[in-house]
């Protein structure tokens, strides 16, 4: 679990089930971090192909020609990096690619960033420049023209923003219909290949073994952004890209994105670490909670039962079944447990999970209600934290994919309380 938002805002303020669960060796995983010096873990890691990117368009077209959608407009983002390889941030001045149903790919951008763009595109196509005083609208309307998409619907890609859609409804003169590419993304999207998950190990590894280091480190009168910046400098000596490292000590671990109130390692305090890296764009979640010296008895047993929470969430990852019943199983029995009901604090708020892959969060969700079928290739995380507000809060994360056979861990789960990485 992760947000960018709530993590600068806290860092700058406080400073298994049995059957087809299958696990990781945890020796393999332990190595670099057992090492004096970190070194890289990614040297062998390989960026998504060319052939393959082109492999998603085609099937995005194919989806399209079949439900009679002209294109598909994706600006800067997750999506315009994973169809193109065009990695680009969002400002007031588009950059944004056109689909088409049939033909190459055109891509829009202010024209003094045109050598930057091209660096990344990955596919080809056509890069069409526009000048400060020029609309970057009429030029992917342009592009759409020529693409023989003149009129009827278009697709855009969902966190567009609005006044990119409004620019090019306003630029075409009311020959489009808009329409939401949401079910074509996520179409494509959803199902992991083989080199995305290996990225996705890749970024796993690098996290357990960064939190491993780091956990050896920790010591009373710490800050959680002395802990976070000790963590982010192993994940890049390890070979990822740090993305996010919170970390949540004594009662502000009851809050699961944390607590602006200045808070110290002691002993006794509980230590709640959420962390993520990327590699090749490819992101990793895990979180680990442990105590600062000897648990209580309370602080153990509440350990357990989450531990016992992921578990059980992967026990009930079956082909086919929904995935909001992996949330039902998991609040069903902390609610056996004394915790909720339902969302109800204290207990568990949030999700179970949530879908990973280019993005930290994408769909599905393991929620109540999401009738997303489980199927090979889907990434989640799985975190069924419990948070006591006033007292404290234990959150356990790792992230597995679904496979022919069932779950499959990227990293190992904890062991306990006391070896809890």
């Amino acid at each position: 679990m992760r947000r960018r938002d709530f993590l600068t805002a806290a860092a700058a303020a406080t400073g298994a089930a049995s059957g087809a669960l299958m696990l990781p060796g945890r020796s393999a995983q332990a190595a670099p971090a057992g090492r004096g010096a970190l070194t890289s873990m990614t040297t062998g890691a390989k960026p998504i192909s060319v052939e393959e990117r082109l492999a998603r368009i085609a099937k995005l077209q194919r989806l399209m020609v079949d439900q009679k959608i002209g294109a598909l407009i994706l600006e800067s983002g997750s999506s315009l990096d994973y169809f193109t390889g065009v990695q680009w941030h969002r400002s007031e001045r588009p950059t944004a690619a056109v689909i088409p149903a049939r033909g190459d790919v055109v891509v829009v951008t202010p024209a003094f960033e045109e050598p930057s763009i091209r660096e990344t595109l990955a596919v080809g196509g056509d890069v069409r420049p526009w000048n400060e005083h020029e609309s970057p609208f009429a030029r992917l309307v342009g592009a759409l023209v020529d693409r023989g998409v003149a009129s009827g619907p278009i697709a855009f890609e969902s966190t567009t923003r609005i006044f990119i859609v409004d620019g090019v409804r306003e630029a075409g003169a009311g020959a489009y219909r808009v329409v939401s590419g949401d079910a074509l993304v996520k179409a494509v999207r959803l199902i992991k290949s083989p080199a995305e998950l290996a990225l996705m190990k890749a970024a796993n590894d690098v996290t357990l073994a960064a939190l491993r280091h780091v956990h050896g480190k920790v010591r009373p009168g710490m800050r959680p952004d002395e802990i976070g910046a000790m963590t982010d400098a192993a994940t890049v000596a390890l070979g990822g890209v740090p993305g996010f490292a919170l970390v949540l000590i004594n009662e502000a671990s009851a809050y699961p994105h944390g607590s602006k109130l200045p808070q110290t390692v002691r002993e006794g305090s509980v230590i709640l670490m959420d962390v993520g890296c990327s590699v090749h764009g490819y992101q990793s979640d895990i979180s680990r909670t442990w105590v600062m010296g000897q648990p209580t008895a309370k602080q153990r047993k509440v350990w357990d039962t989450v531990k016992r929470g992921q578990e059980l969430a992967l026990a009930t990852a079956k082909l086919g079944t929904p995935v909001g019943a992996i949330d039902d199983a998991v609040r069903a029995y902390y609610g056996k447990e004394g915790w909720g009901p339902g969302y109800h604090l204290p207990g568990l708020p949030h999700r179970t999970g949530h879908g990973i892959g280019l993005d930290g969060h994408e769909p599905p969700y393991l929620v109540h209600g999401d009738a997303t079928p489980l199927a090979p290739g889907m990434c989640f995380s799985d975190e069924p934290g419990i948070y006591i507000p006033g007292e404290f809060g234990i959150r356990l994360e790792d992230c597995w994919h679904m496979t022919e056979t069932g779950p499959k861990l990227f990293t190992e789960l904890a062991r306990s309380i006391e070896d809890p990485i």
